[in-house]
């Protein structure tokens, strides 16, 4: 065979572009098995914690620490329980997010616990009414206990809106608990409570109006990370060993030719 086209500068550019897709796909591959790797920590850690005990709120949660200190990390996901009066007026809707396919939001609403501190607890999901609103009904009035998972405030990233960072907000684009703390009078508990359990229970919808539908504990999944690692390592060794026999065949066509002209 004749190897001596895959010296050509044509050919060597084809070189370095195949190295290269091939170097990107089998990175893609190693990304989505840290990808894996990060969901199944996320699983275990979930299922960990939701198997300790319940317990009181500011038993669990430091009232001073930071929403992104370690104290706080360290507790996110237990479950917690809670007792007060809910903070109705001070009520906010974060937009944008799906149930089960649905569209609609989250309901948060502050529950003071009577000592100055409050806690926000995410009710649950409403859907768009009959007039195509999302409005957030109304918390039981009387004391309630509440129990449910401590879930960690939300930063916005490199994209997605912005909250305006004065006034009093109804809507928020996220559960951003230090923005909501700007307009909420107790002191609030820097981790927010996911509602599993209510007594009372949230009343009744009106008439026309979407049901509040409690989120409950989290279900975490490994996702498919695992198969679309696996087919990209396919992909990539696809693309190598295809290459290979590109590069073999052209040799055996370069030595037919030559011994062609020769003859």
């Amino acid at each position: 065979m004749v190897w001596d086209f895959a010296r050509s500068t044509r050919w060597i550019v084809r070189h370095v572009l195949v190295v290269v897709l091939v170097v990107v796909m089998v990175n893609l591959g190693f990304w989505q098995l840290r990808r894996l790797d990060e969901k199944q920590a996320y699983k275990s850690l979930v299922e960990a914690r939701e198997q300790q005990a319940a317990l009181p709120v500011e038993d669990v949660v430091p009232i001073e620490a930071d929403v992104d200190a370690d104290a706080v990390d360290d507790v996110l996901y237990r479950r917690v329980t809670a007792t007060g009066r809910y903070l109705a007026e001070d009520t906010v809707v974060v937009e944008n997010r799906t149930y089960n396919g649905a569209s609609g939001g989250w309901v948060l609403t502050p529950l003071d616990l009577g000592d100055g501190t409050a806690v926000v607890v995410n009710r649950g999901f409403i859907g768009f009414d009959a007039e195509g609103r999302i409005v957030a009904p109304d918390p039981p009035t009387s004391e309630v206990r509440v129990e449910g998972l401590l879930f960690p405030s939300q930063e916005r990233g490199s994209f997605g809106p912005r909250d305006p960072e004065e006034g009093d907000l109804a809507v928020l684009a996220r559960v951003d608990l230090e923005r909501i703390a700007q307009q909420v009078q107790p002191r609030l508990y820097p981790a927010y409570v996911q509602l599993v359990e209510s007594d009372p229970d949230e009343p009744a919808p009106a008439e026309g109006s979407a049901s509040l539908v409690a989120l409950g504990p989290p279900e975490p999944s490994e996702g498919p990370h695992l198969a679309y690692a696996v087919q990209w390592f396919i992909f990539s060794t696809i693309a190598a060993g295809g290459y290979v026999l590109l590069l073999r065949k052209v040799a055996q066509d370069e030595a037919k030719a030559r011994a062609q002209a020769s003859s």
